[in-house]
């Protein structure tokens, strides 16, 4: 096929991704430089539209960034005011008392938000100070100069057909150049991955962590609402075997947000993540909340839980991963926007100091050292065994030793070093004659529904004709190998039922109903095989979230 021709437009900062992390960048760049040329490439259809996030906010990142933020109106309107921790059993529960839980569990100060909204203020205060921001604009490509740096991306790519060939309507997309680029993708992006196999940026990190969050909005009875209420429990339904955790956060408006993650390092392949999360609701402390409520939306994503050891090199020749492309996420206070918002403030920072210094296309060791010994860092070297000591020694284990070490990181110190986490999630699952069929409660369509319901109210939609941006390296395995080694986990592991094995005996095929996405990535990671390959489809695509 002939070489395809793109226009190209030059800035000094290209910026994949308008989360927190790369609207951070955008906005402190101008800050910094009213004549910086910025802009933002989103994939969703607008800022906001595919983020998905509990969430509690710490403020810190937005009080370095914006430190007004609250007279210039930020949707930070709920402030946590109380904090509650429960261990769960089938029917029961066990109140975990604050005062045993370290300083950095505490709550106070922080706010329940949607990040979608927080993220749609954070534009428009970017494109107050000039950066150009552009939703539906896919980056499918990375454009390398040609000393091996990165130079630029593609995007904009529309109207392929479903084999890949170019359709009627068939537009190439641009080429954007920058003397640097940013890649603020969110979890498992898929041009952080190529970045990070390019430059080798992983050799001397220890292997990335995920876990699968799943997340649903209701709106509930006035009188059971609590304003500001956040509650995270543990144990019940997952069991002690299995790590993760749920939560239910009470914001305005009568709605509350419940949502559960699930570790993705469990080793039973028959365990179904989305059915745990809707087991959860029956249970009659979160039940007796729900009822004669009603779910206005749902939503999946993966979480980046892997801690400060498994960070890769941040900085590349021309670029910086931001975020959690970089996995910054504090797992035991769920909370990683904050960080994100302090990596976009960094790079831009060192991409500033570059361009001043007539430098183009390096490697800004400076924030990667600071990613690691700033703010972010110090965050995530109080926690960083917590992950590791649960994939060990699981629930009660790992929160008995996991509690101790971050009581002492809290007095500056750790008996215990920094552990490694071993085997990838991947690596985790074993083969399902090892483990029992798990046999979950059929949804009853009040509390728990069933995922092709659910999809609905993610708002989820794919142009049929394109390409499925959903690939497999060998198309054998599904069948051939995981199905009868690992009892096809991925028609489970899914939280929007895109895979799924058809037929019966000889002829049973394996499915990917790729329009059902909403871009969690779980697949891309926890395939036992690792031979799905998640890529973005065409711009505009995938879920469409209004207030996560």
């Amino acid at each position: 096929m002939a070489e395809i021709e793109r226009e190209a437009m030059e800035y000094d900062v290209v910026i994949v991704g308008a989360g927190p992390a790369g609207l951070s960048a955008a906005i402190r760049l101008k800050q910094l430089d009213a004549e910086c040329n910025v802009v933002v490439l989103e994939k969703g259809s607008e800022v906001g539209a595919h983020i998905l996030s509990g969430a509690v906010l710490d403020p810190c990142g937005l009080d370095k960034l914006i430190p007004d933020w609250k007279a210039k109106g930020a949707p930070l309107n709920v402030p946590v005011k109380e904090d509650n921790f429960y261990a769960l059993g089938e029917a029961g529960k066990i109140r975990l008392p604050n005062f045993i839980m370290p300083p950095l569990m505490n709550n106070h100060g922080n706010y329940i938000v949607s990040m979608g909204n927080v993220c749609r203020w954070m534009a428009e205060q970017a494109e107050e100070l000039g950066v150009e921001i552009f939703p539906g604009m896919a980056c499918s490509e990375i454009v390398y100069g040609e000393n091996g740096e990165v130079k630029g991306v593609v995007a904009g790519e529309f109207g392929k057909n479903a084999d890949g060939s170019h359709g009627d309507g068939y537009e190439p997309g641009m080429e954007l150049h920058g003397k640097y680029v940013f890649f603020s993708e969110g979890v498992r992006g898929s041009l952080s991955k190529q970045v990070i196999a390019k430059y080798n940026l992983d050799a001397d990190c220890d292997v990335p962590k995920f876990g699968l969050g799943m997340k649903e909005i209701w709106e509930i009875d006035p009188e059971k609402h609590n304003e500001g209420e956040v509650t995270h429990t543990m144990g019940w339904p997952l069991g002690t075997k299995n790590t993760g955790g749920t939560f239910i956060y009470h914001l305005e408006n009568n709605q509350v947000y419940v949502g559960m993650i699930v570790d993705l390092n469990y080793k039973n392949p028959h365990l179904y993540p989305y059915m745990e999360f809707q087991r959860f609701k029956h249970h009659p402390m979160v039940s007796k909340l729900l009822e004669g409520g009603k779910r206005v939306a749902y939503g999946a994503r993966a979480v980046t839980k892997g801690g400060i050891q498994s960070i890769p090199k941040s900085a590349f020749p021309g670029g910086a991963l931001l975020g959690c492309s970089a996995g910054l996420v504090n797992l035991p206070r769920i909370k990683g926007n904050h960080n994100a918002m302090l990596s976009g403030i960094a790079a831009a920072e060192a991409a500033i100091e570059a361009i001043k210094a007539d430098r183009r296309g390096d490697v800004l060791e400076g924030y990667d050292d600071e990613l690691r010994t700033g703010a972010v860092g110090k965050d995530l070297k109080k926690v960083r065994n917590v992950a590791p000591l649960n994939g060990r020694y699981g629930l009660l284990g790992g929160l008995a030793i996991g509690g101790f070490d971050m009581w002492c990181n809290t007095f500056g110190f750790s008996l215990l070093g920094t552990l490694k986490h071993g085997k990838s999630d991947a690596e985790a699952t074993e083969p399902a004659s090892q483990h029992k069929v798990i046999d979950y409660p059929k949804p009853d369509g009040k509390l728990s529904f069933d995922r092709l319901t659910n999809v609905a109210f993610s708002f989820t939609n794919h142009e049929e004709s394109q390409p499925a941006h959903l690939t497999l390296k060998d198309a054998s395995i599904p069948v051939d190998v995981n199905l009868p080694k690992f009892g096809g986990p991925s028609a489970r592991y899914c939280p929007a039922g895109v895979y799924e094995f058809v037929g019966e005996g000889a002829e049973q095929k394996f499915q990917i109903n790729f329009q059902n996405c909403v871009h969690c990535k779980t697949c891309d990671i926890k395939d036992p095989s690792q031979n799905i390959v998640w890529t973005t489809p065409q711009g505009g695509d995938g879920p469409n979230y209004p207030n996560m």
